[in-house]
């Protein structure tokens, strides 16, 4: 990785939408006040809960997934 480069992109382009509504779903789910723009007024733990509590429910779907108790649930 060079030095300029941002390892904050999605590995599946195709994905983004979809992330991005689940971190909507997210921040709603976490009283969170998220916008689509500037969220500068949020603090690093509200922005950082939003991102902990998206890779724990990923997380629990794809072990639910690998046990072959899959719900279907989209993100």
């Amino acid at each position: 990785m060079t030095k300029n480069s941002s390892s904050n992109r999605a590995v599946v382009p195709e994905a983004k939408g979809a992330l991005d509504r689940f971190k909507f779903e997210v921040a709603n789910e976490l009283g969170v006040p998220l916008t689509d723009g500037y969220n500068g007024n949020l603090t690093s733990k509200q922005n950082g809960s939003v991102g902990g509590y998206m890779v724990k429910k990923m997380i629990e779907q794809q072990e639910r997934q690998m046990s072959g108790n899959s719900q279907n649930e989209q993100y």
